[in-house]
């Protein structure tokens, strides 16, 4: 029960942070519904546990050589960037009529792409989960797999936990959908994605000192 809690705990102080995760996650529930956000959830949820994986098995030591850290950060900021200026040119700008009744989610295997993708692009989601394995396996004494996979199990079912309260309380937000209120949801959501991909590609060098 101590390594539950404990999962919990971690998991919760993880969902606080704001990030662009938690941006896509309530832009696509607004605008595609409650399982639509779901979806993206889930693929945030195997993002962060093929991190962990990756983490935990030592495999991350074959990506730590050179610049991969660096390079990573301008390929993701560059993603965030680019992703960002298409919702803020192009997406903002639609004032396309929408009916909440008549949305449908989009393709799941496309949207949990979608939210892999945004999440496993993040440098700092990569150096998160080191650091995490690292103090459980020295720090808590979870060097064994009996105690080390359920602690990341409740972290990530936490964390998942509270994307989908996330996604609900988005999803109630369709009863006032506007086409000015997708516009404004989609233009906050590209000044997010610039914002976040301007920095990590002006940090970049950062990362090679973690």
């Amino acid at each position: 029960m101590e390594i539950i809690f404990k999962g919990v705990i971690s998991g919760i102080v993880l969902a606080m942070l704001i990030g662009p995760v938690f941006f896509t996650i309530v832009q696509t529930s607004i605008e595609r519904g409650f399982w639509s956000g779901i979806f993206v959830a889930i693929g945030v949820s195997l993002s962060d546990a093929f991190y962990i994986s990756l983490s935990y098995l030592g495999i991350y030591q074959l990506f730590d050589k050179g610049n991969f850290r660096e390079y990573l950060a301008y390929f993701g900021g560059g993603f965030l960037f680019l992703l960002g200026l298409y919702y803020l040119l192009i997406k903002s700008r639609k004032l396309n009529q929408l009916d909440p009744e008549k949305i449908h989610a989009r393709s799941p295997v496309r949207l949990i792409t979608k939210g892999f993708i945004i999440n496993g692009l993040s440098p700092m989601v990569l150096i998160f989960w080191l650091g995490t394995v690292g103090i459980a396996t020295t720090e808590l004494g979870y060097d064994t797999p009996g105690k080390i996979i359920p602690y990341f199990v409740t972290i990530v079912l936490t964390v998942f936990t509270t994307d989908v309260i996330k996604a609900k309380l988005a999803d109630r937000l369709r009863l006032v959908l506007t086409p000015k209120f997708i516009r404004t949801m989609n233009f906050i959501l590209g000044i997010a994605f610039v914002i976040f991909g301007g920095r990590l590609i002006l940090y970049a060098d950062k990362f090679l000192t973690f």
